[in-house]
């Protein structure tokens, strides 16, 4: 029982000392463009948090949110992207972001689908934006959703 105990306690009260550096996730934005070579698009930032949630969604959520989750997994996507890009990373990344654009509606003329890294910060009264990564854009019919 006491080892089963061991083994439960770091689960049920984590240690918070495990994060090297506090720093800024890179945001994942998103556009549909015209061609592989476009940059034109509309870039928007890929499932944005909500500006509130009601006391009960917060509740809900606190037992389930999958949806959180897999944003969650994203980000460690998009920091393994910035720090050692791998095609693993990039692929989550594109198959993520495929699956809720097919849920737009189609815009046969823009038939490609790109992403890129952002980080955002503040520096006195002005806010930067620095794209860190941006692999080239894929045809949103050629990528197998997860």
């Amino acid at each position: 029982m006491r080892s089963l105990l061991k083994l439960l306690l770091p689960a049920l009260i984590p240690s918070w000392n495990f994060f090297d550096v506090i720093a800024p996730s890179p945001r994942v934005e998103y556009a549909r463009l015209r061609s592989i070579g476009d940059a034109q698009g509309e870039w928007r930032e890929f499932r944005p948090r909500p500006q509130r949630l009601a006391p009960l969604e917060m509740l809900r959520r606190l037992v389930w949110n999958p949806r959180w989750n897999e944003s969650l997994f994203l980000v460690s996507c998009a920091e393994r992207l910035t720090e050692e890009p791998t095609a693993h990373s990039e692929d989550e990344i594109f198959k993520r972001v495929a699956a809720d654009v097919r849920a737009e509606p189609e815009d046969a003329e823009r038939p490609w689908l790109g992403f890129r890294l952002v980080f955002v910060s503040r520096e006195a009264d002005a806010v930067t934006r620095e794209i860190l990564f941006q692999p080239a854009p894929r045809r949103l019919a050629e990528i197998a959703v997860a």
